[in-house]
């Protein structure tokens, strides 16, 4: 009785707050969208400079708890919707950033507010299990249902986790495993591996490493820190490991005009690459994987060819090394694909693919062979979320439903074209534009500028992130379309023109 009155009060509760979400909205044709109603904004609507004074007041509270200086601003996400993003003084802002790059279909999707109405869903949300000894009944048709009908070529098992981190943290786990089972034979433990494990010692605890690149970002726990190499900040003060770190290909622009010296540059790194490998082989330190962004994101946007990344791989096969893609960052179809690696055309796929922000949970696909040979080796409390993978189920939908991977190629596209004039036009504002469907970016001269161009445009009703010493990056919702970035092209177009 008392599960049918909760449920009656919340479906009542969500059927309101979908009618509040529609009021006032315009309505659209069908032929314009498969959704009925267009829950986007028509714009950016500013009241106040960002943060706002309500914003403030909030920032001074919590920085009395924590230290809040991370934060730019409170949102009101009550009134947040599609592309726009509103604050607790409430500005709203075309949002080009989401959350670091983690909405996938936007503020307060129709779709996902019908999927919490639905009582049956209730349970999913209210009880979150400890999914490795007390999974619920649905569990592996719901991995179905999400993760595995969108699982890249070639790898079949997935496990969930809560966030990037402890998905790349996991994810070195089960290489360093299948590593020394691979050593030992796959015969049986010994007595001596069982005893210098708990001591921290070899052989139970063989001297493994992750190779990982200057530039790159792969989380804050401890082994991930070790392959994260983007800003100081995040790794001041934190004892480390002696894990090689390999140069990233520094690519020059437009790329048409630099083919050789892009060429040179790349096969540079992967020489490096090789070396590192010997290197620490010699040193009795065995590089036991080799982790990789598809775009080195937080580290500044870089890019590398196709060509390197294939290559690549061959070197990891080659030295017996495991290959890892980190797409935590990459995934969920903000490239134009699925998954970003899928524009290297690999023949031998990655054995190891994380993933999470725009998936809404966590975790990694692997090969068969990566398998954990027994339980609670790869393992937690939550081990990821129920709720989290029947939402990615309903976003999958959408994302097929209305076509929104090529959607990304072709706004992608807009977006693009639309920096490339402004480049063209403010060389002294903007170089080295770059980009792969949505997930654009260019360099400013300087930290300073680029603050200053991410501060004006807030305050201009546009949201954008920074990476690197001094890039901006692009990372909006799959439901950016072109005439969002026809929209932030005319508002930043006018601030490049005013700039001083």
């Amino acid at each position: 009785m008392a599960s049918m009155l909760l449920s009656r009060q919340m479906t009542c509760c969500l059927q309101q707050n979908s009618r509040l979400l529609i009021f006032g909205h315009r309505y659209i044709s069908q032929a314009a969208a498969k959704i009925d109603v267009d829950f986007d904004y028509d714009g950016p609507l500013m009241k106040t400079e960002v943060p706002g004074p309500r914003s403030r007041e909030l920032m001074k509270q919590l920085n009395g708890i924590q230290n809040a200086e991370a934060v730019h601003f409170f949102c009101n996400y009550e009134e947040s919707r599609g592309n726009y993003l509103v604050d607790v003084d409430g500005n709203r802002m075309l949002d080009l950033y989401s959350q670091i790059s983690s909405i996938p279909i936007g503020y307060s999707h129709p779709s996902l507010i019908k999927l919490l109405q639905q009582p049956q869903n209730l349970s999913t949300f209210i009880n979150r299990p400890a999914l490795g000894i007390l999974p619920p009944e649905n569990f592996a048709e719901r991995l179905k249902e999400s993760l595995l009908s969108v699982a890249p070529k070639g790898l079949p098992q997935v496990i969930t986790m809560s966030c990037g981190s402890c998905s790349n943290e996991n994810a070195f786990k089960a290489i360093f495993m299948w590593y020394r089972n691979k050593e030992r034979g796959h015969n049986n433990v010994t007595k001596e591996e069982l005893e210098s494990c708990m001591v921290n010692q070899p052989p139970g605890c063989p001297d493994y490493a992750m190779l990982s690149f200057m530039g790159g970002f792969h989380g804050r726990t401890m082994g991930c820190l070790a392959t994260t190499h983007s800003k100081a900040i995040h790794k001041l003060d934190i004892p480390s490991l002696d894990w090689p770190i390999a140069p990233f290909p520094r690519l020059k622009y437009p790329l048409e005009d630099f083919v050789k010296e892009n060429q040179q540059e790349e096969a540079r790194c992967l020489e490096e690459v090789e070396d590192l490998i010997v290197k620490y082989r010699k040193k009795k330190k065995i590089v036991a994987g080799i982790i990789i962004e598809p775009i080195q994101s937080e580290g500044g946007d870089n890019h590398a060819s196709d060509d390197f990344f294939r290559k690549l791989r061959d070197i990891a096969r080659k030295h017996g090394c495991a290959f890892l893609v980190d797409e935590v960052q990459t995934g969920g179809g903000c490239t134009g694909k699925f998954w970003a690696h899928e524009h290297w055309g690999l023949d031998d796929p990655a054995d190891v693919v994380t993933f999470s922000k725009k998936m809404m949970t966590g975790g990694f696909f692997h090969k068969e062979e990566f398998r954990p040979n027994a339980p609670y080796r790869i393992f937690n409390t939550w081990l990821g979320d129920p709720s989290k993978n029947l939402m990615l189920a309903e976003v999958i939908k959408v994302i097929k439903r209305e076509d929104l991977l090529n959607n990304a190629t072709h706004a992608g596209k807009a977006l693009l074209t639309g920096l490339l004039d402004l480049q063209a036009r403010y060389p002294h504002l903007i170089s080295r534009v770059r980009g792969r469907g949505t997930f654009c970016s260019f360099d400013t001269p300087n930290d300073a500028t680029r603050n200053k161009l991410i501060t004006i445009a807030r305050n201009k009703g546009v949201v954008l992130g920074g990476c690197g010493d001094r890039s901006i990056r692009f990372r909006p919702t799959l439901i950016f379309k072109d005439h969002h970035a026809h929209l932030f092209l005319n508002i930043f177009s006018d601030i490049l023109a005013n700039f001083k």
